[in-house]
């Protein structure tokens, strides 16, 4: 696996006194600490549980994270480490049980993403009288320093702007200085819907085997979860082997037909062609750029993966993961309460429950309570879409999201979910990711089998999206409609307004916020 590709990789040496300490999201050898560790040297692994009682966490998601922390310290104990395991509450009993045992001692990490995370974990090592150091972080495909000294100085940032530095700078999908096929981004080709008649590739399983089985039953009884306990509905990898099987699979079977249907949804269809490594890469399991250099690879040996699904996919993790890490450090603290276009309605209790007559919503939060994963379209256009129209309080869907997701994490959910798709600060998002009925409708097949009717906007079984929508536009008015992206949407509402339209939109909303206090919508 080699390094970041963007950036200077770090230098240094793990002395004899120092030991790697592998946190649960940096279960790798193939770089860190470990990597520089000599063979069977001391290995600290912390399993905390306080954390996971802070919020009804997905039961998939508490089985994995501990699942896969076990079954590495196994792999490392076959190979020959001296493994201390520490299960405990909280990393302060954790580090005040090693330090007692290991007085002389540093140990070595590598820096979590999440924000102050280094300055918490400083602390408490401190108070057991212990020693840390810090490394970079490597289990990404780009360096912190090489995006400081990218970014500019007005604390904004632009995706598509990084995104084809990262390909300049890394040489993925470049020919003699220019992007492959002359294009740098195939957006507009990953928008296809499938036929009815087509079929998605089949989802990789795995055999947990025992230790998986006994983490998701100790889960079950120890912790207060939301969705499925079912292993059942349980398709993750939680070992670096089962990672590896699960990308071969996407590569071989669901590769090539990612690209045309990326933004799709459909009913009773979760996976679709995605690739469901995202919780495998942040889990270290897999390195984002051994994934994009297969998906490369695949695209430049095999005439069946078009250009759309190779760069679609690299997109995601050369582009998006990495922006969105980058962008997190720079705007948080801020970024984690910005609200400002002022929502403050609560969570639709729907999302927990998927009580709703509104199938794309149902649907999506009954594929979420089944496996802690909905692909990233209905993320940003069924769930975020509905609480930006909604006026829920960004930070409850950020914790909505952070709690039921496999693949989520603070500083993967606060940047997607408060600034993407809630509008919540303005450091990269140029206008609200919004849409009415009509966008669900041609890019999912929802709306079929749906009670309410996606053309209408007003009346009994007019699909909400639509008087919510124009809602929206309307109360946030004084904040949109200088922005130069939402002209054309505010000169729809300027016809409505004169059609006399408008405060029967009003009223349909009204009822709507009824009708969610009755459990009736």
């Amino acid at each position: 696996m080699r390094p970041p590709t963007v950036g200077e990789p770090p230098e240094y040496v793990v002395g004899e006194t120092e030991v790697p300490w592998i946190l649960g999201t940096h279960l790798t050898k193939q770089c860190g600490p470990l990597a520089r560790a000599s063979e069977g040297s001391r290995v600290l692994l912390v399993e905390a549980h306080d954390f996971a009682r802070r919020m009804p966490y997905h039961h998939h998601k508490l089985t994995l994270v501990f699942a896969a922390m076990r079954r590495f310290r196994d792999r490392l104990r076959r190979a020959g480490y001296d493994v201390t395991y520490i299960r405990t509450d909280t990393f302060a009993e954790a580090f005040a049980t090693f330090f007692e045992d290991n007085p002389e001692t540093t140990l070595v990490t590598m820096r979590s993403p999440s924000y102050r995370s280094e300055q918490r974990f400083r602390g408490l090592v401190a108070e057991a009288g212990g020693n840390l150091r810090v490394v970079e972080n490597e289990l990404f495909a780009s360096t912190r320093r090489a995006f400081d000294e990218w970014a500019n100085d007005d604390g904004r940032f632009r995706h598509e702007q990084f995104y084809r530095w990262m390909r300049r700078e890394s040489g993925v999908l470049m020919t003699d200085g220019e992007p492959a096929g002359g294009e740098w981004n195939y957006d507009e080709e990953n928008r296809d819907v499938p036929p009815e008649d087509w079929e998605a590739p089949s989802v990789p399983t795995h055999d947990h085997g025992a230790i998986t089985e006994d983490v998701s039953a100790w889960v079950r009884e120890e912790f207060d979860t939301w969705g499925s306990d079912e292993l059942g509905t349980f398709p993750w990898p939680v070992t670096r082997d089962q990672a590896r099987e699960h990308l071969e699979h996407f590569l071989a079977e669901r590769l090539p037909v990612f690209g045309p249907y990326q933004d799709a949804m459909r009913d009773d269809d979760w996976a679709m062609a995605h690739a469901l490594v995202s919780g495998a890469i942040n889990l270290g399991l897999l390195h984002p750029m051994e994934v994009i250099e297969r998906v490369e690879r695949a695209y430049e040996e095999r005439e069946d993966v078009p250009l759309s699904s190779a760069e679609g996919c690299i997109r995601q993790l050369l582009g998006w993961r990495e922006f969105m890490r980058h962008v997190y450090r720079q705007a948080m603290p801020e970024l984690s309460n910005a609200n400002q276009l002022a929502a403050d309605r609560e969570l639709p209790d729907l999302y927990w429950t998927g009580e709703t007559r509104m199938n794309c919503l149902s649907e999506t939060v009954d594929d979420v309570q089944a496996r802690g994963y909905a692909h990233h379209i209905q993320r940003l256009m069924i769930l975020a879409n509905f609480a930006t129209l909604w006026g829920v309080e960004p930070s409850e869907l950020n914790e909505w999201f952070h709690a039921t997701y496999i693949d989520a994490y603070h500083w993967v959910t606060t940047p997607n979910v408060i600034e993407m798709g809630q509008f919540g600060h303005g450091v990269f998002a140029t206008k609200p990711y919004v849409s009415s009925a009509n966008y669900i409708d041609r890019m999912s097949d929802y709306c079929t089998d749906c009670a309410y009717d996606q053309d209408a906007t007003t009346g009994t079984d007019a699909c909400p999206f639509n008087a919510l929508y124009w809602q929206f536009l309307d109360r946030n008015e004084d904040r949109l409609r200088s922005n130069h992206r939402m002209g054309l949407m505010y000169s729809h509402v300027d016809d409505k307004r004169e059609a006399g339209k408008m405060d029967a939109i009003r009223d349909r909303v009204v009822d709507l916020h009824d009708r969610a206090t009755e459990g009736n919508l």
